[in-house]
């Protein structure tokens, strides 16, 4: 999806997040940008009523996001292509409703519903950012006496990036773009989550 433009890569964390993908694989491919207001008939008879991105592959065209990347992990698979999946299950829904509760958040138009959405974007960004501070399995010493630290880890499932980082980074992107901080101090001043401002 395209800027105001019609031809600037846009911010949609969909169309990103299988961006990253392909780029972690390090396959070779193209980016067309499509202009929704736009779209040219060939885009629109391709996949009627759908938006991208979308992938056609042998004639089947795949337009949910997730299937996507289901296909692209199942065909872009070792020893050719690095396998993407995170090792610990958890690190799939970390952060997974920090999208919505900030669309919430930013699309209110209730004064009075402020605050309660306010306090659970504060609240999800929060729960991101213990699992981040969180050391993994394998970064706790059994034989150690010390107290247990935090962790070192650079992304959600280790120090590489996986598809549930392909998946958060994307959203999280458009969270800082639209800079929720601009229209709430308060919200900047309660965050207070280092390790989510280590990666921002």
């Amino acid at each position: 999806v395209s800027l105001h433009d019609g031809e600037s890569i846009g911010n949609c964390p969909f169309s990103q997040r299988l961006f990253m993908i392909l780029w972690l694989k390090g396959v070779v491919f193209n980016v067309t940008t499509v202009d929704l207001k736009r779209k040219p008939a060939d885009l629109h008879n391709l996949a009627p009523g759908t938006h991208p991105p979308f992938l056609t592959f042998n004639g089947e065209v795949k337009t949910d996001v997730n299937k996507i990347e289901e296909f692209l992990e199942e065909t872009l698979a070792p020893p050719k292509y690095p396998k993407l999946a995170a090792k610990h299950r958890e690190s799939n829904t970390a952060g997974i409703d920090i999208f919505s509760k900030f669309s919430a958040y930013i699309k209110n138009t209730k004064q009075q519903d402020n605050a309660a959405l306010e306090r659970g974007l504060v609240k999800a960004l929060k729960k991101l950012d213990d699992y981040l501070r969180t050391p993994l399995p394998e970064e706790i010493d059994a034989d150690s006496t010390e107290e247990e630290k935090v962790s070192k880890r650079k992304f959600l499932d280790g120090d590489d990036l996986t598809l549930a980082d392909c998946n958060l980074l994307p959203k999280l992107h458009v969270v800082k773009v639209k800079d929720v901080m601009r229209r709430s101090k308060k919200l900047y001043l309660t965050m207070k989550c280092p390790a989510l401002t280590a990666v921002s």
